[in-house]
């Protein structure tokens, strides 16, 4: 089929070169070509965050780790393996409920949990240098045949007449292309520093903060403001951001800061994937990922594919 993805993020190059690989002829259209989206912002790391409901996101979420691993054998994706743990202040009466994804899954021992913490969920999952993966994406995307283009859309139903199948992964756009009142932002503020010695992740809930080292760097966060759009650096919240993590691994003190940097999760109710024909144009729904973008990119991903071929 002639496939059109609006979108040009993580989500929808994803579906872009999934589609491409299953033999359609894809096309992208996007407000913002892919290093200027809210996907290079991301910390990021493998963990299902602000996306519901459990029961679809728990699947997506397993393909796109398998995926993740096997990426990260491979040097140019950005993506590297790392221990860490979800740490808490207080005993935790459950597992965590994503568990049964991450083969290495335990709960974390003493020594493991940083200095007031009580209890904590371990795991080695992939972590996703943005800032290399997502051009890594787009120029497999490109070198299956996918043609990007910088095109804005009011409305989904402007790419009536374009291809046989529109993939919506428009994200905080949705509100407005897909007139969706569900869809509401959040706005995640972290700074990026330099900590070579850092090889292990944290993240605390109660801010939220999280230390993601990645492949030349160390981000930190960060901040879950929801319905607030303004992308301004604010360098109290910077501070703030820099004393939590400091205070959760002391050794941060001294990190030399490289950059702060804001960006708007797009967050739903619930995740939206599905098929839908308005006024004969069919659609692919796929938006609604919240902070969990690149954690649900190659399930949801997949899910497209399936769709668009029933």
């Amino acid at each position: 089929m002639n496939v059109l993805v609006v979108g040009a993020g993580v989500s929808g190059l994803s579906c872009a070169l999934r589609l491409a690989e299953a033999g359609h002829s894809v096309s992208v259209w996007a407000r913002e070509l892919p290093q200027q989206t809210t996907s290079t912002i991301a910390a990021a790391l493998w963990f299902p965050y602000l996306a519901e409901p459990m029961n679809r996101v728990l699947p997506w979420s397993a393909v796109a780790f398998t995926e993740l691993v096997r990426l990260s054998d491979t040097p140019e994706t950005g993506v590297i393996m790392r221990d860490g743990c979800e740490v808490f202040r207080h005993r935790q009466p459950n597992e965590a409920w994503w568990a049964s994804a991450v083969p290495s899954y335990r709960r974390a021992t003493v020594d493991e949990l940083p200095a007031g913490y009580v209890d904590g969920y371990f795991a080695r999952v992939p972590i996703i240098d943005m800032s290399i993966y997502l051009a890594w994406l787009e120029r497999e995307t490109r070198a299956r045949g996918v043609t990007i283009t910088q095109r804005s859309i009011e409305r989904i139903t402007d790419a009536r007449g374009v291809a046989d199948v529109v993939v919506n992964c428009t994200g905080i756009s949705a509100r407005d292309v897909s007139q969706d009142n569900q869809v509401y932002g959040v706005r995640g503020q972290v700074q990026v520093v330099s900590a070579p010695s850092v090889t292990r992740y944290y993240i605390d809930d109660e801010g939220p903060t999280y230390i993601i080292p990645r492949v030349n760097d160390v981000v930190l966060g960060g901040t879950a403001d929801e319905d607030l759009y303004d992308t301004t650096i604010d360098a109290d919240t910077a501070a703030v951001i820099r004393a939590r993590c400091v205070a959760l691994m002391p050794d941060l003190a001294s990190a030399p800061v490289l950059g702060n940097k804001v960006g708007i999760r797009p967050c739903r109710s619930t995740v939206r994937l599905e098929a839908e024909t308005t006024d004969g144009l069919r659609v692919i729904h796929n938006y609604g990922h919240g902070g969990a973008g690149v954690t649900l990119s190659w399930g949801c991903a997949a899910e497209v594919v399936q769709l668009i071929t029933a």
